[in-house]
């Protein structure tokens, strides 16, 4: 379950959470048309959520599943080091994390739709 730095949170994080999603990347959108109103297996998901003190892409309470979409900014050292912290943070926690890229998103869609229905087993 949570930790006490997972279950605290700034209060700003929603505010922030709001803009992200009137700013979705077009891999977000496509994704996310495949994941609103429960239409994958039934499952709810939820878009630039919070989780704790992190807002994450795509996540799933019912599979305690994060889905993270990567761009090229993910390569860079500085944000590769913050995204190791934080997923560690996360999974130490007891969430599973799926990092897709973005070009997968826009290019095989089916088969992350399987990738992601893999946790439900």
């Amino acid at each position: 379950m949570l930790n006490n730095i997972m279950s605290a949170y700034p209060h700003y994080i929603i505010d922030v959470a709001r803009l992200l999603r009137k700013r979705s990347t077009i891999p977000e959108k496509i994704l996310w048309e495949r994941l609103r109103r429960h239409q994958l297996g039934g499952l709810k998901f939820k878009r630039q959520h919070h989780v704790g003190r992190y807002i994450v892409d795509f996540f799933c309470g019912e599979l305690n599943l994060i889905v993270e979409l990567e761009g090229g900014i993910h390569d860079e050292t500085i944000q590769k080091e913050y995204d190791e912290a934080r997923f560690e943070e996360l999974e130490s926690c007891g969430y599973k994390i799926l990092r897709i890229k973005n070009d997968e998103v826009i290019n095989n869609i089916e088969n992350i739709i399987k990738k992601i229905l893999k946790f439900r087993y």
